[in-house]
């Protein structure tokens, strides 16, 4: 194998990953009749007919600079 059919492999990966997560949302669908799942920043059920229940809001998410290093605090 050399450089460049290595480098094709690899840009490959997204759309092969998307692929994986695209079947097991409608496996999981399939399986047990619901997915949990975000969507626009709400914490939503889906069941295998399209309806959605909302389970909770979610927070904004936190910009974080790649290599930077975040520490969990605990709420007292």
């Amino acid at each position: 194998m050399n450089e460049q059919s290595m480098q094709a492999m690899e840009a490959r990966i997204p759309e092969l990953a998307g692929n994986a997560v695209r079947r097991a949302y409608y496996q999981a669908l399939t399986t047990s009749g619901k997915v949990k799942e975000a969507v626009n920043g709400r914490l939503v059920e889906t069941s295998a007919d399209g309806s959605q229940r909302l389970i909770r809001t979610l927070r904004v998410p936190v910009a974080v600079v790649p290599g930077s290093k975040r520490v969990r605090v605990r709420a007292r």
